[in-house]
């Protein structure tokens, strides 16, 4: 097959040799050409020297492109898949630290949350410039491959407003489902059937069954809870199956921030989370993970260059759904996975018109889901909360209303639960100021927010967060943590694991 497959945001290196190595272990796609684009001439070439050694090493026929010019690179793309973090670190730095001096303490703030809903105005109005693109120039028959958070908002926006074919996907589902096995003392390739059905971070496992025997919520409560190292990463989420009798796929970290009840109180935080590692409630652990991978990446570029030369006998192809997406559709190979789309009549008690992640299945003939599905009470609710804040943040970003955007902070569960109104609105004048360059659709609205943070109306406050670890250099990454970071998929900021 001769099919050229995009990818935007190539720059996110770690993720991008992730996607690549996956595709390439599928027979028929040795002949595709990898058209990568990125913003960063300094990141693309890193990338592409990566991706090429992979092809040489392995005397692949593969052709690897890479281009600033995204426009060249979508050209006659059947396929492009998204990766980008528009701002990149400096703007994720303000979606984390202005927060902080209101009192939200996020541990990454990338899908609502303050934090959220800003990446989602910068990255919404960056993708409708994509989306042109994909219209006027790749393949007819396109299929967009989302995997650049806030998930629901930009596959919600693709899809309504910039009129592109999209399908967000995540990894959350498949994080948890491992997570589910572990504490079970089970291997999930062993008869761990799961169903899946909620909101990208917010997707419940409604449905666990090994070897045709039901798992219950008791016995699964027990095995979390007697876990050595669950049972103190996974404290929200535990407490969150206790009472709604349904695990969530999202981390502990993720999961405290979208909810109103686990990060609202400092003196509290540090009993819902763990430092062990960053996914599991930081503050800002996320930030901080990028730019320590970021640094370390950029100074032992060689290593991982040299990393790229095992062979791909020796790579065993990952669960990201990329690749077994597109093997589906091109070789009608069927495929079962959890995926980000329109709702319609996917889960009854959602809203038709959000962005739902549930179960289908890809077949020659596209992506197929499973229709019907209810989600329990208390699940669709809290998927509610957030479906609300989504749909005005989507609604702001396309027209640049700042009262709207404002609104959504607003009724943000966590920020509601901290902030007055007077200090959301506050917050986000400042927000808006720091991010000025990426927020082009609100130009007209801010210079009045730097006369209004002139003589503010509210006091803000000098603060780290309730359980902020500082940035490691280089030297004492080496020494804490394996040298295979490149095998992570995660380098240079690529998509929050769930």
């Amino acid at each position: 097959m001769t099919i050229k497959i995009a990818i935007i945001g190539a720059g996110s290196i770690g993720f991008t040799k992730k996607l690549v190595s996956d595709l390439l272990k599928i027979p028929e796609f040795a002949e595709v050409e990898f058209a990568l684009t990125d913003i960063s001439e300094k990141n693309l070439e890193m990338a592409r020297q990566i991706i090429q050694r992979i092809v040489d090493v392995n005397r692949l026929p593969t052709k690897v492109t890479a281009t600033t010019d995204r426009r060249h690179a979508f050209e006659g793309a059947k396929y492009i898949m998204n990766c980008v973090r528009i701002g990149g670190l400096e703007a994720y730095a303000a979606d984390v630290n202005i927060p902080l001096k209101y009192g939200v303490d996020q541990c990454v703030g990338d899908t609502i949350c303050a934090g959220g809903v800003m990446y989602g105005q910068r990255t919404m109005t960056a993708m409708m410039g994509f989306c042109k693109d994909m219209r006027e120039v790749a393949h007819s028959d396109l299929l967009h491959l989302n995997y650049a958070n806030p998930m629901a908002m930009n596959t919600w926006a693709c899809i309504d407003h910039g009129k592109v074919n999209t399908v967000g996907l995540c990894h959350g589902v498949q994080n948890g489902w491992r997570q589910i096995a572990a504490a079970l003392g089970i291997h999930p390739h062993t008869g761990l059937d799961i169903v899946c059905s909620g909101i990208n971070h917010q997707t419940w496992y409604i449905g666990l069954n090994h070897m045709g025997r039901n798992i219950t919520r008791d016995e699964l409560v027990e095995a979390f809870e007697k876990h050595p190292a669950f049972s103190e990463q996974e404290k929200v989420r535990i407490d969150v199956l206790k009472r709604f009798g349904y695990y969530s796929t999202e981390s502990n970290g993720h999961l405290s921030e979208y909810l109103p009840w686990y990060r609202k109180r400092p003196s509290e935080i540090v009993n819902w989370i763990s430092l062990s590692d960053w996914i599991h409630g930081e503050t800002g652990g996320y930030l901080r993970y990028c730019t320590e991978n970021r640094n370390w990446f950029e100074q032992d570029f060689p290593h991982f260059l040299k990393l790229a030369e095992k062979p791909l006998s020796d790579y065993v192809r990952t669960d990201e759904h990329a690749s077994w997406i597109i093997e589906a559709l091109e070789t009608g190979r069927t495929y079962r996975g959890h995926f980000n789309v329109k709702n319609g009549g996917t889960i009854k008690n959602l809203p038709a018109d959000c962005i739902v992640e549930s179960t289908g299945f890809v077949t020659r003939f596209g992506i197929n889901m499973v229709e019907g599905m209810e989600l329990p009470l208390a699940c669709a609710a809290t998927c509610m909360s957030s479906i609300n804040v989504q749909r005005m943040s989507v609604q702001a970003a396309m027209t640049g209303d700042v009262e709207l955007l404002k609104l959504a902070v607003l009724h943000d569960p966590l920020v509601g639960a901290i902030c007055t109104p007077e200090e959301v609105w506050q917050m986000v004048d400042e927000m808006l100021v720091a991010q000025a360059p990426w927020l082009p659709q609100y130009a007209d609205a801010i210079p009045a927010a730097m006369d209004r943070l002139r003589d503010p109306r509210v006091k803000t406050k000098d603060w780290a967060g309730a359980a902020r670890q500082k940035v490691r250099s280089v030297e004492e990454m080496r020494v804490s943590k394996p040298r295979t970071i490149a095998n992570t998929g995660h380098s240079l900021g690529a998509r929050v694991m769930g």
